[in-house]
C-alpha cells in the first residue's frame, strides 16, 4: 500500500533502512501518487539506487532493474524475439506463416517489458552510461507506460510501475526524458544525517567511532579527489573497522584501510601520511568542540 503522506513516506523509507531528507521523501511520495517517473541525479554513492530498492520493499513489489551500459539497445532493454524457438517451430511445421511466428509466446521480455507486465518498481540505473539514442526508446515507457511491438501492437501496463531513473551526470540527459519525470538532485548527506545512516546500517559500531568515521569522511569530501567516497563507502569502512576491532581512528588504522574508502591509487597517495594526519587532528578538534558545547 502506498504511503498516504510525505511523513508516512519518510517513515516507511526509514523502516527499510533509508534515511531520506524531506525533499527526497516529497519527491518519492509525489512520484507514487501522481504515477510519474522519479529522475534522481547526483554523485556516485549518494543513495540513488538504494531508494528504488527501499521503495520496492515498502510497497511489497518486485524490483525490476535495467542496468544501463554503452551499446544498450531495445533488444537488451525491452524485448527480443526467440528466433531459436521460431526456427524449431518452422522445422516442425513448414506450413507456419509469419503471423503464426510473431506472437506473444515467442517474445522474450527484458526489463522494460517485464515491468509493464506486472505491478513493480522499475529501476533504470545509470542512464548516463547508455548512448544518447537509447533515451528515445524510453519516451513511450516513461510517458504512457507502454511499449509498441510492431508485430503485436501496444503492450500497456494494467498498473503503472513506480519508475526510478538514476544518473551520475557523466553526460546530460535529454530534456525529453526529464520532462516526463519528477526531478531531484541527491547530494552527499551532511554529518548529522550520515551519522544517522551509520547508526541504522551498522548498529554494532560504537558511537564514538561512528562520529569519527563521519567527520573523517566529511573531511575527505572537501578534498580534490578523483572519486569522493560515498555513503556506501562510509558504511563499508564502518563494517571493516568493526571486523578489525577498532574502537577509534588512529593513523595506522586509517593508513591500512584507505582502500575501503578510496578506489583510485592517486587518491590514496594524496590522502596518505600528512593529509590523513591533518584530517584526524581536525576530527579530534571538532569532537572536542562538540563535547565542550
Amino acid at each position: 500500500m502506498s504511503p498516504s503522506s510525505i511523513d508516512d513516506t519518510a517513515a516507511a523509507l526509514l523502516a527499510q533502512g533509508y534515511v531520506a531528507q524531506r525533499e527526497l521523501a516529497t519527491a518519492a511520495f509525489l512520484a507514487m501518487r501522481l504515477a510519474r517517473p522519479l529522475f534522481l541525479e547526483g554523485e556516485p554513492g549518494t543513495g540513488k539506487t538504494e531508494i528504488a530498492k527501499s521503495l520496492a520493499a515498502l510497497l511489497a513489489k518486485p524490483l525490476v532493474r535495467l542496468q544501463c551500459y554503452e551499446g544498450l539497445d531495445l533488444a537488451g532493454a525491452a524485448y527480443e524475439w526467440n528466433y531459436a524457438r521460431q526456427m524449431l517451430e518452422i522445422k516442425a511445421d513448414a506450413s507456419l506463416k509469419a503471423d503464426d511466428l510473431f506472437t506473444e509466446r515467442f517474445v522474450i521480455p527484458r526489463a522494460l517489458l517485464r515491468a509493464l507486465q506486472q505491478p513493480s518498481v522499475l529501476l533504470i540505473d545509470e542512464l548516463d552510461r547508455a548512448d544518447e539514442p537509447f533515451e528515445a526508446f524510453l519516451l513511450e515507457v516513461l510517458g504512457e507506460f507502454q511499449i509498441t511491438i510492431p508485430e503485436l501492437g501496444v503492450v500497456k501496463a494494467a498498473e503503472p510501475p513506480v519508475v526510478v531513473i538514476t544518473s551520475n551526470r557523466t553526460r546530460e540527459i535529454h530534456d525529453a526524458v526529464k520532462r516526463r519525470c519528477l526531478y531531484h538532485w541527491v547530494d552527499f548527506p551532511d554529518a548529522k544525517r550520515e551519522l544517522e545512516i551509520l547508526r541504522l546500517r551498522v548498529p554494532g559500531a560504537p558511537e564514538a567511532l561512528a562520529k569519527q568515521i563521519v567527520l573523517f569522511v566529511q573531511g575527505l569530501r572537501k578534498l580534490d579527489l578523483y572519486k569522493l567516497p560515498g555513503v556506501a563507502e562510509s558504511i563499508e569502512w564502518s563494517r571493516a573497522l568493526l571486523e578489525l576491532n577498532a574502537l577509534q581512528l588512529d593513523p595506522e588504522t586509517v593508513q591500512s584501510t584507505l582502500g575501503v574508502l578510496l578506489k583510485y591509487q592517486d587518491d590514496i597517495a594524496k590522502v596518505q601520511g600528512s593529509e590523513a594526519a591533518r584530517l584526524l587532528q581536525q576530527v579530534a578538534n571538532d569532537l572536542g568542540q562538540s563535547s565542550r558545547g
